[in-house]
């Protein structure tokens, strides 16, 4: 997505900035971990649980924004099944972009055995 992507408001009545980037990164570990299927759960539950507090707070929104994507979607995105739509291109398609970093981590070329974290 676009770095100028506006934060998401995510309680009505509240502004973007209500939330401290420590209390935003801990939603969205839970929110990564509470999807509903347990492939993506664990691919993005992991990411963010090892990635998100090293993330530019750019970084951090836009995975905040993908997160409002369907779970299967964003499974074929990230194991290359489907083509990744135009507004996700650039993240998934340039060097150093949350997209890839995703990719990166869904392949876990070191093999690394990977649980859920910790509610």
């Amino acid at each position: 997505m676009d770095p100028e992507t506006p934060v998401p408001l995510r309680v009505p009545g509240r502004g973007p900035d209500d939330e401290t980037r420590e209390k935003r990164i801990a939603r969205l570990v839970y929110q990564a971990r509470k999807r509903g299927t347990l492939e993506t759960d664990l691919l993005l539950s992991t990411f963010a649980r090892d990635h998100l507090h090293q993330l530019p707070d750019a970084e951090v929104i836009e995975f905040d924004l993908l997160l409002d994507e369907p779970d299967w979607d964003i499974y074929y995105w990230l194991t290359e099944r489907k083509p990744v739509p135009q507004r996700w291109k650039a993240s998934f398609e340039t060097e150093g972009r949350l997209g890839q970093r995703l990719r990166v981590h869904t392949k876990n070329e070191d093999k690394v055995l990977r649980r859920m974290p910790a509610l």
